[in-house]
């Protein structure tokens, strides 16, 4: 079976973790491929405004299969080699979900634990469920973060607080990540799809182009220099100064009517 369940809806495209079995675990299965295909998939794709990712059953993913990891002891694979695996493994997920200019806001519906967690913070707007927890819990099987989880934690909550959920690896509940900025909104289960819907709906109303540019411009944001991004935005500004849904917009606002974007 495959890991993702991949729905489309109009300019929606909901991306379902669907191996409650294996707890949606992202290790040990063909989650990795499957994720870079439907990303690429999707930015090629200018008909898709949103996507919306979430998981089928309780836990929304226990992140790496630590059953899995017992293929890493002993002498038959060297450290080299499990960093290869790394690169070529987990950490292909971070680079395709976050180089995908579409808005991703992630729907979780229970814990998020490990790469799980990380798996959140890769998405641009997050909504829990109130019975979702969220741990950092690498520490507690004695690894490291090997999955980003370094560079997108802190982002999303915070250095001290990144730091404390790192150190600790204890779970956080759904009112604490809300809190500390980790999700944007907290809500009944029976609510939470329904929520995500009605939020990606908002976003594809408006023209795809300039949401991918304005994605992109956020993304840059995260590391480049005020000088860098302001030369980003001018070239961007140009590109869609020249588009059809720029044109529309400033007509209907002229004629005092709804704009018709493509």
């Amino acid at each position: 079976m495959p890991f993702l369940n991949i729905r489309r809806d109009g300019a929606i495209v909901t991306l379902v973790m669907s191996q409650p079995e294996t707890r949606n675990a992202l290790t040990g299965n063909s989650a990795v491929e499957e994720f870079v295909q439907a990303c690429a998939a999707i930015e090629r794709d200018a008909s898709v405004k949103a996507v919306i990712l979430t998981a089928e059953g309780p836990i929304f993913s226990s992140g790496g299969n630590v059953k899995d990891m017992r293929r890493f002891f002993g002498d038959a694979i060297a450290p080299d080699a499990i960093r290869e695996d790394y690169r070529q493994g987990i950490q292909r997920i971070p680079r395709a979900l976050c180089q995908l200019d579409v808005p991703v806001i992630c729907a979780v519906n229970g814990p998020a634990i490990g790469a799980g967690l990380d798996l959140v913070c890769m998405c641009d707007i997050r909504i829990a469920a109130e019975q979702a927890t969220f741990a950092e819990s690498f520490v507690r099987v004695g690894l490291v973060p090997g999955d980003g989880g370094a560079w997108l934690l802190p982002r999303a909550v915070g250095r001290a607080k990144a730091a404390e959920m790192a150190f600790t690896g204890e779970a956080i509940s759904a009112h604490e990540a809300l809190t500390c900025g980790l999700v944007s909104r907290v809500v009944p289960l029976d609510s939470l799809l329904p929520e995500a819907r009605a939020l990606a709906e908002k976003i594809a109303a408006n023209p795809g182009a300039v949401m991918r540019m304005t994605k992109r411009l956020l993304r840059e944001g995260e590391h480049a220099s005020l000088e860098a991004v302001l030369e980003l935005s001018a070239g961007y500004q140009a590109i869609a100064h020249k588009t059809a849904d720029h044109r529309e917009a400033v007509m209907a606002f002229i004629e005092k009517r709804a704009p018709r974007f493509m």
